[in-house]
């Protein structure tokens, strides 16, 4: 699943092709990415123009000028494409916007499990309960360490699932969970409430700063995610614990191993994170 890394990566190439420009047509070839009526969301967007492409944790948020806001998920496969005009629909192709300037944004999912919500711009998290419950982003100025350290001591459950909770924080998923609990000598299976304020301070510090540096090297591409040019990330090259298993730690030469936790593959150093 495209963490926020990623999301963010495509939130800026979209806002390059798709913002301030008019959307003349609206193909939805599976109908099953909209929650809603499809009849409607083709009419409202139709004829609008996208104002903003903004985020909210791994929600992307198409402002339109009508006071209206596509909310979109990418979940496990789900990609947004820059096509010229004469692109016909792939296998897995489920919408095409076809913009006034000749260009089309083409969202492609192989699994499916991406989802569409038109919801009234300013109503996002009325309409939409994970928008609504969703933590704080993981920058200097939205996630304090009071905050942190507060939320971590009232959870018993294990660091590694807190971290993937998005009404704790937004944004985290498996690959940026585990690197962050390495670079903050964590085990994944400590109780949260068990983190003390010093370690939570260095924990919240390497969210932030590792969070920053996976965007400016355009996230992970670690299954099938590329941004909206059709461009792989880099940040997959420098990952320190996620795929990492069976490779020696960086830090002491121990040997990484793989277990689960959250019901999601987790890899650690067992000698350096205990």
């Amino acid at each position: 699943m495209p963490e926020l890394p990623e999301v963010e990566t495509v939130r800026r190439g979209l806002s390059k092709y798709f913002a301030n420009e008019k959307i003349v047509a609206v193909q939805v070839l599976y109908r099953k990415l909209l929650l809603g009526d499809p009849e409607e969301f083709i009419q409202q967007v139709t004829g609008s123009t996208v104002r903003e492409v903004d985020r909210r944790g791994k929600f992307l948020l198409l402002r339109l000028n009508n006071r209206q806001t596509i909310v979109s998920h990418m979940r496990m496969e789900g990609r947004y494409a820059i096509e010229d005009g004469s692109a016909q629909p792939r296998k897995h192709t489920e919408a095409i916007f076809k913009l006034a300037n000749g260009s089309q944004i083409f969202y492609d999912d192989t699994r499916k499990f991406g989802k569409m919500q038109l919801v009234v711009t300013g109503q996002e998290t009325e309409e939409v309960r994970s928008l609504a419950t969703m933590g704080p982003e993981p920058t200097e100025a939205t996630l304090t360490l009071d905050y942190l350290f507060a939320r971590l001591q009232k959870s018993k459950k294990a660091i590694k699932g807190w971290l993937l909770d998005q009404n704790n924080l937004a944004g985290l998923g498996n690959i940026y969970a585990d690197e962050v609990l390495w670079m903050s000598k964590i085990n994944p299976l400590r109780p949260a409430c068990r983190i003390n304020r010093e370690e939570a301070e260095l924990l919240r510090e390497n969210i932030i700063q590792e969070l920053a540096f996976a965007i400016d090297q355009g996230g992970s591409t670690v299954h099938s995610f590329i941004d909206a040019s059709g461009h792989a990330g880099h940040m997959q090259d420098k990952l320190h614990a996620y795929g990492r298993v069976g490779q020696p730690c960086e830090r002491d030469g121990y040997e990484l191993v793989k277990i689960k936790v959250a019901q999601r593959g987790t890899t650690y150093c067992p000698h350096c994170q205990k």
